[in-house]
């Protein structure tokens, strides 16, 4: 069985979502790019030579974005994680990608596209799966009001601190 691909539904910006997105994650390019022609106007009301669909992957990971017009927009029911090894990465990530202050909430943001993205640390998987729930009580507690992970922070709440 091929891998499953993400087919991510843009209005007009699938081409420079695509652009934007491999200048931020590592090992990641645009790739093949399809055109809109005169016909089907009547349907897709897109100029002739805009880009219909643009391939690239992101780190290995492949997607296809599409320009589909306004219909549908990205809603934070689908969101793509990042896991993260240090808070330098976590920094890294937020500065990249967010662009809407008020959609942040537990290492959760929105891009300029509307697209959610979650912004977090590898460690936060393992403190919450520790088997002393007073460990785990206390990371929760120490994440539910971050917007961006803190990792030092999060650390001293696992280490009672």
């Amino acid at each position: 069985m091929k891998k499953i691909i993400p087919y991510l539904w843009f209005d007009n910006q699938a081409e420079e979502a695509a652009e934007f997105y491999a200048s931020i994650f590592q090992n990641s390019k645009v790739g093949k790019i399809t055109r809109y022609t005169k016909t089907g106007f009547e349907v897709h009301h897109q100029p002739e030579g805009k880009a219909m669909t643009v391939e690239f992957e992101l780190n290995g990971q492949k997607f296809i974005a599409l320009n589909g017009g306004p219909d549908f927009k990205f809603t934070p029911a689908v969101s793509f994680l990042v896991p993260c090894e240090t808070q330098e990465e976590i920094d890294y990530f937020w500065e990249k990608l967010s662009a809407d202050p008020s959609a942040e909430q537990c290492g959760w943001l929105k891009d300029k596209f509307g697209l959610s993205w979650q912004i977090t640390p590898i460690i936060l998987s393992k403190m919450l799966q520790d088997r002393d729930k007073e460990k785990v009580e206390r990371v929760t507690a120490a994440f539910l009001p971050m917007k961006k992970f803190n990792i030092a922070e999060l650390q001293k709440a696992y280490e009672g601190k």
